[in-house]
């Protein structure tokens, strides 16, 4: 086998890595091509061609997150990950736990831990790398690893995401809140929300915000029912998705462009947490992307008329 061979083999674990480690599909995808150039310009073959890019992977997308740490901490309004459509690497022994550490709950909290307990915990918990593999990726004694992990752990555990386990549940409650969405139907939405919902926006000050936090079953389904009907009147349309292996929507204007996405947290049979992502600079994976500002004076023409 080739060396591209070997690598466009390994690029699905190599970005669902960079991606765990980022939050950013950008910089993932940034990480994984860095890492095919030095792969590509080293003289020696080695031993093991998974450990030694995972290495490289993870190395690169630590020192990506210890800079990204700044920008995100001057991040206008709240910071989300960047939407995932689709994790492109698939083990079925350990589905549940890649789509569990891959939804957006899961990688925030991800952002609390350092970037080398961050990077640990992906590699031992989720990717299943044994510590030897944990040490070399990140630079560490095993020892040393244990104990970034073990803290890892108790960070993770103290705020752990929980969701509907029964996929077919959870995608029928979605598909009510779609339809009561399209329709402005408040009262549907509220039956389908828990009391204490929230509902935050990433706009990065890079677009308008349908919201930056609202909370409360009654609030959020006002907001939801008030706002889309009158998008729908510009001819701004959704389609189902998947988002961070959990179900979502991708909106779009007129013209088919990507206005911006939102992703549902489900649990107990009620919608707990809404997020949507507009700012440009986080969905161009996605699509086009549209002028978001265009369409929020649209709706305010619309409404003031």
């Amino acid at each position: 086998m080739s060396r591209t061979e070997e690598f466009q083999e390994l690029r699905p674990l190599l970005f669902s890595i960079a991606y765990r480690i980022l939050g950013s599909v950008g910089e993932a995808e940034d990480a994984v091509q860095e890492t095919w150039l030095r792969y590509e310009a080293t003289a020696t073959e080695p031993r093991s061609v998974k450990a030694y890019l995972s290495t490289t992977v993870t190395r690169i997308a630590i020192d990506v997150l210890r800079s990204a740490r700044v920008r995100r901490e001057e991040y206008v309004g709240e910071w989300l990950p960047e939407p995932l459509l689709d994790d492109p690497y698939e083990d079925p022994e350990r589905a549940a736990e890649l789509a569990e550490s891959v939804s957006m709950a899961a990688l925030l909290l991800l952002e609390r831990l350092s970037p080398l307990e961050r990077a640990a915990f992906v590699l031992r918990e989720v990717f299943d790398f044994g510590f030897p593999e944990v040490a070399a990726a990140v630079g560490r004694s095993e020892a040393a690893c244990r104990q970034l992990v073990s803290r890892a752990r108790r960070h993770m555990a103290a705020g752990r995401p929980r969701f509907e386990a029964d996929r077919e549940e959870r995608e029928e409650l979605a598909s009510r809140f779609f339809d009561a969405l399209r329709e402005g139907d408040v009262d549907g939405l509220r039956g389908l929300l828990a009391a204490d919902v929230s509902m935050v926006g990433d706009g990065g000050g890079r677009a308008p915000q349908l919201a930056r936090a609202v909370a409360g079953a009654q609030n959020v389904a006002r907001l939801l029912g008030a706002v889309f009907p009158r998008m729908a009147r510009i001819e701004v349309t959704f389609e189902p998705h998947q988002l961070n292996g959990q179900p979502g929507a991708i909106f779009y204007d007129r013209d088919g462009k990507v206005l911006h996405t939102l992703a549902l947290d489900i649990l107990d049979g009620r919608i707990q947490t809404i997020r949507t992502v507009i700012n440009p600079d986080k969905l161009g994976h996605v699509g086009p992307v549209a002028d978001a500002w265009a369409i929020h004076r649209e709706v305010q023409e619309g409404r003031l008329s």
